[in-house]
């Protein structure tokens, strides 16, 4: 099995490699073209991966290094027969701590930022998380550990998914379709959609002026899944007190856009999934899916569904 490693693997892969002998690892660096129709699985993505496939190969795996997949060509993925893994899952964690910090960061006038001593006028807008009910949009590993993290500073956490299935942590769980209704009575929206055809631009102007009691929206799933002209206009007419955001429409978001500027936005450079060791943690996935794929020709950990696209 010929390995095409665009990622590095950790240290502790050298031994697991010494057991198998018909694993080769190819690195980037010493990858070439006429190698392409002789590479079985891919570690990582970029041009190079997308090059490969795009001509005569045996690819039948590839590993993302993300849990989000949208980026790559999972239609092509479809049509060659090449099963795809993510790493939904080690990212839940840190994006639940981060989470919770943006929450705690606007509930304790954190944010806007103190440009001067105004505690008279900061006061009144502060709040506790206890007795508070949050919605989140995403009920998969990241929304589930961010419920138990929410749940334990005292708020109500409700969910909503394409399904509507009850998950773990969630007072109740509805679908996507019933989103405004679920809005309605919430003091906090959290976005950890992955994107789909369905979920491009999902919080739009109707979903936004369909909102009562003036939310904080906080994004962390997947930047497309919002419309920011739509998001700016909501803040300014009040319809959200305020947003936390990590991710974004256009990245890197571009030094002139308005969002910078704006005082009750508080602004993370898509940095709240960081993991430490993250190729420890991806390697946890790759390696049972590699020992999967020899013996049965299939992987067995989280395998991304190309139709849905998650």
């Amino acid at each position: 099995m010929n390995i095409l490693a665009l990622y590095g693997l950790p240290s502790s892969a050298t031994d697991d490699f010494a057991e198998h002998p018909d694993w080769h690892v190819i690195s980037k660096a010493a990858y070439t073209k006429d190698q392409a129709e002789n590479i079985d699985v891919i570690l990582g993505w970029d041009a190079v991966g997308a090059e490969l496939i795009a001509g005569p190969n045996h690819v039948k795996f590839v590993q993302a290094m993300s849990a989000g997949v949208d980026y790559l060509p999972l239609t092509q993925f479809q049509q060659q027969g090449i099963q795809l893994a993510n790493t939904s899952g080690i990212h839940a964690e840190p994006i639940a701590q981060s989470t919770l910090a943006m929450v705690l960061a606007f509930a304790r006038g954190l944010v806007p930022f103190a440009r001067q001593w105004d505690n008279d006028a900061r006061r009144p807008e502060m709040w506790l998380p206890a007795g508070k009910t949050a919605v989140i949009f995403g009920t998969g590993h990241i929304g589930r550990v961010i419920a138990r993290r929410l749940n334990q500073q005292g708020m109500t956490v409700w969910g909503l998914s394409r399904h509507g299935n009850a998950a773990e942590g969630f007072a109740k769980v509805g679908t996507d379709e019933q989103a405004v209704a679920f809005a309605a009575g919430a003091d906090v929206l959290i976005n950890v959609m992955p994107l789909t055809a369905a979920t491009q631009h999902f919080f739009n102007a109707s979903f936004f002026n369909g909102l009562k009691q003036a939310p904080l929206f906080v994004n962390v799933g997947r930047g497309q899944t919002v419309d920011t002209v739509a998001l700016r206009n909501a803040l300014h007419a009040g319809r959200i007190s305020g947003a936390a955001l990590d991710v974004f429409e256009q990245e890197p978001l571009p030094s002139t856009d308005p969002l910078w500027q704006e005082p009750r936005v508080l602004i993370t450079p898509h940095i709240s999934g960081t993991v430490p060791h993250l190729r420890e943690a991806v390697y946890q996935i790759f390696k049972p899916n590699l020992e999967a794929l020899a013996a049965t020709g299939q992987i067995v950990k989280n395998r991304v569904d190309l139709t849905a696209g998650y």
